[in-house]
This record gives structure tokens, sequence and C-alpha cells, in this order.
């Protein structure tokens, strides 16, 4: 049975990327880090799941059906500005990993990635 003080420190993140597989893929990786996790696959599904909860950290693609990621960071911020932004993206290019940090992310990740990278990620953001 877990204490209080174990089932306090358990953080809730949230993927959006409209890939399945990555959501699949990063929620699995996430639950062995005790993070509970949800997804979207949409900016729009994003928004209305921000209202809802607010999440320690947001795993958010940069390309998705109805927009960019680094233009929704704007939003979250606004939101909810303790929120830590992780951008993942197959499209690794300097102006966007630019952008995703001017506008407030905390880490750029470009896919494919590992567990390792991701557990790198979470540990950094838990200090």
């Amino acid at each position: 049975m877990e204490t209080s003080s174990v089932r306090d420190k358990i953080l809730k993140a949230l993927i959006v990327d409209d890939e399945v597989d990555i959501c699949y893929l990063l929620d699995g990786i996430l639950k062995k880090k005790s993070l509970r996790s949800t997804y979207v696959n949409t900016l729009s599904d994003a928004q209305r799941m921000l209202k809802k909860e607010t999440p320690s950290i947001l795993f958010l693609d940069n390309h998705l059906p109805d927009g960019l990621g680094v233009d929704f960071i704007d939003y979250v911020k606004r939101n909810h500005p303790f929120t830590r932004i992780v951008v993942v993206t197959a499209i690794d290019s300097s102006a966007d990993r630019l952008k995703a940090y001017e506008k407030g992310a905390d880490y750029f990740i470009a896919k494919p990635f590992n567990r390792d990278i991701i557990f790198n990620v979470v540990d950094r953001l838990n200090k």
C-alpha cells in the first residue's frame, strides 16, 4: 500500500501527439517513472484537457493536424505557468528548436527517442 508521501510525488503528464504509437510508447515509459499520463491527438483536445486538469509535464508534438505545438506553448504558459513543456518532434530544425525555447519550452527532443532520453528529461524536470 502506498503512503501519502509517495502518492503526493506522483506527477501527471499530458501527451499531445497525433501518432498513437508514440502516445503508447511515452505512456509506458512514464509509468516506469511513476508518472500518470493521459494522451490526446490534437491541440483542441489538449486545450479541453487542460481546462479539466493541470499536468506537471506536457509532452507536445510540434506538427499536429490542427496546428504547431510551438504556437500552443503561449497558451500553456499563460494558463498553466508551472507546467513543464517538452516538445517532441520528428522534424528537428534549428528554427523550430529556437522558437520552442524562446516561447518557454523546457526541452526539445527529436524523434526517434528512447527510454533513457525520456528518463533523463523527467529526472531533470523533477530537480
